[in-house]
């Protein structure tokens, strides 16, 4: 991940711990549990955008929709901070930063059936093959992704990288996912979308929603297939 710019650097020092904070999720000890009602203080649909980098994309839609509640989950502890300081100083009171792996937050501590919708744009195509333990999606992930969406819940997810495209739409349309005609909402207005866009690169870019045949009180199982 490419280091941030100097000014920036600045800028999130400059800021005060009170800011970052009130927009930061704490994990405390010994137990951290996912409460989103909780957390934002309030019973409102739930979107989370999974590797929200810089918060283009996740500041837009909070702006445009006020009545939602939107959580950015970034693992970078630089990014989160600069992201927590947009975040802070925005007009949007909707949106909450999380540090942590989105695989651990999706797969154990999001409750059943508590999301309206999940952006995921550009993420990590570890392609090599001794990598492919850290690819986020596994057979595991998309099962918890079922289990943690609402009825009618949306899955919006974009790449790059045609190959993993097609793994991913393949993951996603045998456990259940019915994919729309339209393009994922934040393809071209994410961090990294805004960037591939300018390189010209093509992009593959999709919405997905449940199918209502989808059993979603079964329990997933870890073990159920490879990492794509």
């Amino acid at each position: 991940m490419a280091r941030l710019r100097k000014s920036q650097k600045r800028w999130v020092r400059s800021s005060t711990e009170s800011d970052i904070g009130r927009v930061l999720v704490k994990c405390e000890p010994p137990v951290f549990t996912l409460d989103p009602a909780r957390i934002f203080d309030r019973d409102a649909p739930l979107e989370i955008e999974i590797g929200a980098g810089k918060g283009d994309f996740i500041l837009s839609r909070a702006a445009a929709y006020p009545k939602r509640n939107l959580l950015a989950i970034e693992l970078s502890s630089a990014v989160v901070r600069l992201l927590a300081v947009r975040v802070a100083h925005s007009d949007s009171d909707n949106v909450r930063v999380l540090q942590a792996d989105a695989r651990s937050i999706v797969n154990l501590l999001l409750p059943d059936r508590s999301v309206s919708a999940f952006h995921i744009y550009f993420p990590d195509p570890w392609p090599k093959d001794r990598h492919a333990k850290h690819r986020l999606f596994s057979p595991f992930f998309v099962t918890n992704l079922v289990r943690t969406l609402r009825p009618g819940g949306v899955l919006y997810v974009a790449t790059d990288v045609r190959d993993y495209a097609d793994r991913i739409f393949a993951m996603l349309d045998s456990h259940g996912f019915i994919r729309r005609s339209e393009s994922a909402l934040g393809d071209l207005n994410s961090n990294f979308g805004k960037k591939f866009a300018a390189e010209g690169r093509p992009l593959s870019s999709a919405c997905f929603v449940l199918s209502d045949r989808i059993d979603q009180s079964l329990d997933p199982s870890p073990f159920a297939g490879p990492i794509l």
